[in-house]
This record gives structure tokens, sequence and C-alpha cells, in this order.
């Protein structure tokens, strides 16, 4: 009979007490026993819910202390020897010391998983000597069967998504180390195989990116030995985030069942079974609810597309689950009492997803007939939506078409516009700025808060965020900053701010998701035509100006990173909604030009996480983001700086595009993967203004001036030094007052240190 799936469920809890259980245990508020005890609890709801729900196969393991690839390297006893592990169960010490760094010991590197807006942390492999330390997965099993009677289904990064995804070895040592980490894998399985498990999930997202001959013979290697060792377990391989190209070499590995993920990947992974066919002896994990998106599934085309399924592999042989791991998507609409009937409607997050997967099984097995009703409303709901004046407004569609059948361009090319930029600025050699926010202590949130509830007027909030600038502005010429920042203290989020600002937004009140170990994001949601209504950040950026003799730079968030950091509607491409976005921000960057604001940062930190997978349509991706970022900012005059800031980025394959957004100035994170950037720029000269960030905000210790020398002389091997500026990696919001002043300081001493060596330049 077919049975329904999910890949894995959101960790954080309706109220993100996952999170705050994390920050009371780093903050010493929560002894360890507790803290374990809180996880506990938080991860048998969460099982519970799949249970009552009635999903077939639950997945355990898929819950993390922080990070699931961070947990594999961890289970394997590959840790880094900076952090002095001695073997055996890793503590929780060196596991929260690998993902934010200690005092003796800066943080792995921490990256985008694949195209998603989630980051892991990169498993370092050099100098590591593997060996299995703990069975998780064994573990996660027996706690739900015991607890709560679950015949889990154990999940597992597969060893070469984990090697490809790993750092701190050369290609040449690949098999090597698969042939190391195998055994391990094997152990793993059999202890899992002996125990009674009946299905395994192992995720091999990386099968969807192109694989080269030897890594089809990896495969090939990997799951032959694990059916020999673990003959009788049933192993479901599973892909998602798009479509596998090497179809039927993988549906010729020895395993029992395979995932395709059949809402991103559909054209592909459709077309592939129907022309290839489906093993007769395999069962079929079909991805049809999207573990990405929260609109609600049309379940009758989803249902249609099963049935198309069926008539490829029998029932008995088809499991509904979502496209990936429900990770990616809030936890529950049920709490969303402010949204507007017809928006909430339409709404799915991972609860009600999960309700979808059940509702498709049941009518798999009892036909459409059986669940008319809920058809019936899944198509209304819809329909009312799509009909909506939101997303109808002709005036925005075209005027954003007249905007872009236009080139956009500055008025002079960079080389012009950077001398007189300097004629008017002045700026001394390696000019030192910030990324744009401040710290947000907890009087901000707090004053904050009392605005939103309507106890603090407009005028007493205005006046507080005003005292904010005049203490950060008068901290920052202290340090010894040149270009300063107001620090964005009127902002929650750096998206959320300026989509309440605009037309064919909505917000949640609680539809957060995980971006990195307990950093939540609640992402806005993009559901109608956006348009520009008024001036969003001229007020704060004026005062801060009015100041200060410095320059102060207007921050805003760029359009691409405003889409790929939201929900966005899925009736038009992606490319329109950039396009809109692009064309609102345009009239706030030209209101900041007229107030007198000369430095204007369009910060664009989510153009890499944006990047298809697939290399066939990366470049027309590229292209419309780049023609984004330029309509945005190309009407201001020559004397106007543009910057912008990236960040998480492997920057190696888009240099081009970058240097294409012709901004006057990027800055990118870059210092915890320092050196292979510096490479990049080893092999790609970049001619325009950039710094690269000296130190990691992630992090709460204070780098040394030393460090920060030290990452400066190694950019300025390969770049302008006229070019260069220097600053942090990020924004400082997340850290507290008295490091971030520090390392500003350190940062200032170490600029200075670099142009008395570099004094000639000048």
């Amino acid at each position: 009979m077919v049975k329904s799936s999910a890949l894995g469920y959101p960790r954080i809890g309706a109220d993100r007490e996952w999170k705050k259980a994390l920050e009371a245990f780093w903050s010493g508020k929560l002894e360890e026993a507790e803290f374990h005890h809180q996880l506990q609890d938080i991860r048998l709801n969460h099982l519970r819910k799949q249970q009552e729900k009635g999903i077939d196969l639950i997945p355990v393991n898929d819950f993390s202390y922080y990070d699931h690839v961070l947990d594999t390297a961890a289970m394997f006893g590959i840790i880094p020897k900076r952090f002095s592990y001695e073997g055996g169960v890793v503590p929780l010490s060196v596991y929260y010391g690998m993902a934010r760094g200690t005092k003796g010991a800066t943080a792995s590197e921490m990256t985008k998983w694949f195209n998603t807006n989630y980051h892991y942390i990169v498993p370092e492999l050099a100098d590591a000597s593997p060996a299995l330390t703990e069975n998780k997965p064994l573990a996660a099993y027996r706690e739900a069967k015991e607890k709560l009677g679950i015949e889990g289904k154990p999940v597992i990064v597969g060893p070469l998504t984990f090697l490809k995804l790993s750092k701190g070895y050369s290609q040449s040592e690949f098999d090597s180390w698969l042939d190391r980490l195998l055994p391990l894998y094997v152990q793993v399985l059999q202890e899992l195989a002996a125990e009674g498990v009946q299905w395994v999930q192992i995720d091999e997202p990386v099968l969807v990116t192109k694989l080269s001959g030897p890594d089809i013979q990896r495969l090939k290697t990997i799951y032959e030995t694990f059916a020999a060792s673990v003959p009788n377990l049933n192993i479901i391989l599973q892909t998602y985030f798009e479509s596998v190209d090497q179809y039927s070499e993988i549906v010729a590995l020895p395993v029992k069942g395979i995932g395709f993920d059949f809402v991103h990947g559909l054209s592909g992974n459709l077309s592939s079974i129907k022309t290839l066919g489906f093993p007769a002896d395999k069962v079929l994990g079909a991805g049809v609810i999207d573990g990405r998106g929260i609109w609600k599934a049309s379940l009758r085309g989803k249902l249609g597309l099963l049935e198309e399924l069926t008539e490829l592999v029998t029932a008995d042989r088809l499991i509904v689950q979502s496209s990936c791991s429900l990770l990616h998507v809030p936890v529950t609409t049920e709490r969303e009492t402010k949204l507007s009937t017809e928006l909430k409607n339409a709404l799915a997050f991972a609860d009600e997803k999960l309700n979808e997967l059940v509702l498709l099984t049941k009518a798999i097995a009892v036909g459409s007939d059986g669940v008319k009703d809920e058809l019936d409303h899944s198509d209304r709901v819809i329909q009312a939506l799509q009909q909506s004046e939101e997303r109808n407004r002709s005036d925005i569609q075209q005027a954003v078409a007249a905007v872009n059948s236009q080139k956009p361009e500055r008025n002079l090319p960079f080389a012009e516009r950077y001398a007189a930029q300097q004629a008017k600025w002045q700026l001394p050699l390696f000019p030192t700025t910030t990324i744009g926010s401040f710290p947000q202590s907890a009087e901000v949130r707090k004053a904050r808060q009392l605005w939103r509830k309507g106890e603090w007027s407009q005028e007493q909030y205005a006046g507080f965020i005003r005292e904010q600038i005049n203490i950060w502005i008068k901290l920052q010429e202290e340090i010894g900053l040149d270009v300063l920042v107001h620090g964005e203290f009127e902002r929650t989020d750096m998206v959320e701010f300026f989509g309440e600002k605009l037309a064919g937004f909505a917000f949640t009140q609680n539809g957060w998701v995980q971006s990195y170990g307990s950093r939540c994001v609640k992402p806005p949601v993009i559901f109608g035509d956006v348009a520009f209504i008024g001036e969003m950040t001229v007020e704060e950026t004026k005062y801060a100006q009015s100041q200060t003799e410095h320059p102060v730079k207007g921050m805003l968030t760029g359009p691409i990173t405003i889409m790929n950091w939201s929900f966005v509607r899925e009736d038009i491409p992606r490319e329109q909604i950039a396009y809109q976005l692009a064309y609102a921000l345009r009239q706030e960057v030209e209101a900041l030009e007229q107030a007198g604001i000369g430095m204007i940062q369009v910060d664009e930190p989510a153009v890499r996480e944006g990047l298809p997978l697939k290399e066939a349509e990366q470049a027309n991706y590229l292209e419309w983001a780049v023609k984004s970022f330029r309509i945005a900012t190309c009407t201001v005059q020559e004397t106007t700086q543009i910057h912008t800031h990236m960040c998480y980025c492997e920057f190696h394959d888009m240099i081009d595009s970058i240097e294409a957004m012709d901004a006057d100035v990027i800055s990118i994170e870059t210092s915890r993967s320092h050196g292979e950037l510096i490479h990049s720029f080893e092999l790609n000269t970049y001619k325009l203004g950039i710094g690269l960030g000296v130190y990691d905000i992630h992090s709460p210790r204070i780098p040394s001036v030393e460090e920060m020398t030290s990452m400066i002389e190694r950019a300025l091997r390969v770049l302008d030094p006229k070019l260069f500026w220097i600053n942090p990696d990020c924004g400082l919001k997340t850290r507290g007052l008295q490091e971030t002043v520090d390392s500003l300081r350190n940062m200032v001493d170490a600029t200075k240190i670099a142009r008395a060596q570099h004094s000639a330049i000048v």
C-alpha cells in the first residue's frame, strides 16, 4: 500500500523553543543536563505531531543541536586539532566551539546548504583521525521507539555528499578519504540493521549537481558496499533540490528505494522516469509536496502527477513525500491571526504540508472521489489569491516593463567615477567602514516592542532611535572609522524592514525558519505586485549625516536578496519579481541622493544563494540578477558612491558577474575562508573598489591586531591597494557592545599599520 513520509521536520519549534534553549545554554543560564532534557522534549513533540497526523515513515535523526552536517562530522570524530579534542563522544564545548569559535580557536567555515537559505558548518578533514564516536541515528531510532512506539526512519547525510561538502583535502585524496569513512558508515548501518530498523534514508543531494565519471564509480562503490554489508536493510537513497542528470546510473544502484524531487526537479525527473522507466524492484519516493515553499499545493494537480507515476510504479512501491526536509519552512499557520483570510487560506507551513501528504496518500488509496471536498477547497483558495487586486496591478506591471526595456548603466565608467569620488571625499588609503548594523541591545528590542504595541508614540520611538544613532556616531568617530553608518536600530531584519514599507508584501507572526545555528529569520511573504509607497530610510540616514562631518552611508537591501530571503509568489517568474523590487529600490536610492547622502550601500549577500544548481541555468540567472542591481543603482550621479555587500559565498565562478554589477565598492565576507577567496583573485583581476572582511562577526571572540594585519597583507598581494577597503565580515547586529568596540579598534589599529607599510602608494 502507498505510504506517506516527510524527509525532515523543522527543529526550532512553534515558539522557537529550540533557539531559546540553545541561547540559554550558551549564556550559562541552563545547566547541561537540563539543556539535554529540554531538547529531548522538543524532539519528541515533533515526532508525536507527525505520528498523530498519520505520517507512515517518520524521520528520526533529522533533529540537531546545531547543524546536521556538523553532527555527521562529530559522529565520525572529524574535529580540527585547534579544539584539542582527545577522542570519544564529542563534548558540547567542542561541538559548539566548531560552530561558534572559542577564545583560543576560530570557528569552522559556514556556507550555504546548496541553493537554500540554510547554512551548514563545513567539515575540516585535514589531520582528522575519523572514528565512530557514537551512533547518532541508532540513538534517535531507539528514543522514538521506546518513548513513542514509533518505527522511525533514521536520516543520514550520505558519504559522497559529506565528502563533497568538506574541505581540507586535495582532490587526489578523495578516494583515500572515502576508504576511511566507508567502514564507519557500514558500522552505523550494521548497528541499525541489528536493532531491527526497517528503513534508512541516506541523503545524497549532491547527486543533483554535475557529477564526474569517477563520482559515478564512487557511488557504485559506496552503495554496493552497503548492499553487501547490510543486505536486509531497506535503504532509500534520497535526492532533492533539483533533478538528477545521471538517472540511469543512479536507479541502477543496489538500494531498496530512491527519492526524487518532483517540485524543483519536476521536469527532468518526470521525463527521465517516463523515458527510461523505473526499476521494478525499487520503491519510488515521490517528492510532490514542496519542502521549501509556503504555498498550498494544488492538490488536484499533485494527485494527477501521482496518478501519472502509478502508471509507471505500482502503488505498493510508492512513497508520497515532501520534496526535501521541511526544515526550510515555518512550523504551522495555526497561530497566524493577522493575515487576510484570502492569504492565510493559501498558505501551508510544515504541519499543513504533513496534512497534504496524508491526504494525497489517502487519495491514491481510495480515489479522488473520497477527497473531493478537500480538492475543491484547494482549487478555491488558490484561485481567490490569483484573482486578487494585489496580484493584478497594471500600473506597476507597465512601469516595470518600461524600465526593463532600457539598458541600466551609470553615466560614466568606473575609472572616471573613481576620480570624481576621490576628489569629493578625500578618503585615506585603505578607508575603514562597517557593513551597516550595530548591536541591537535588549534596550533597543524593548523600545521597538513598546512602539509596536502602541505603548510608545511614533515621536517617542523616533527620539529613542536618534539617541542610539548619536551614541554610535560618536563611538565610530572615537574608534577612528572613515565612513560611518547610522546603525540600523530601527530595523528588525534587513529584509522585513523594507518589506513592511513596500506594497505586495505580507508578514507572519510566527513564520520563523532556521538560517544557521540558533539564528532564525522570519521571511516576508511576497504575494502581490511590489511597489514603492514612500521613503523608507531617508529620515534616519539624513539625521545621522547631520551629526558628523564624516560621510554616512545610506543602507538598503538589494532586490535579489529581498527576493531570495523572502517566500515569493509562484505565479510569475522570479525574474519579474526581481525587476519589480529593483524599480521600487531605485526610487529609494534617488530619494537618498536628493537628501544629500552621497554614499549608498545596496546589500546583495544572497546573490550566490539563488544561483541555480544546474550549470545550464546559471548564466541566465546571473544576467537578470546583475540587471536588477543595476536598475536599482544606475541613475545616481558619478560622485555618488554605490557600495554593495556579499556573504557566505564561493565567488570563483561569478567574479565576472560581480564586476558587472558595477558597484563602486564591494565588501565580501571572507574571514572563515580567506585563503580560498584570495586564490580567486589570483586567478581573476578585479578592477573596482573592494573590501575583504578582516574578521568573523559570527564568533564572539575578539580578533587580535596581528590576525587582521595578516588578513590585510594577504589580500594586498592580489588586489590594488588604491582600491582596497577594510571592514568586518558582516553587520554587527548580533554582537555585544564592548566586543564590537574592541574588535573595531583592533581593526583600525591594523589599518594604521597597513597604511604605514604602504604609505608610498598615496
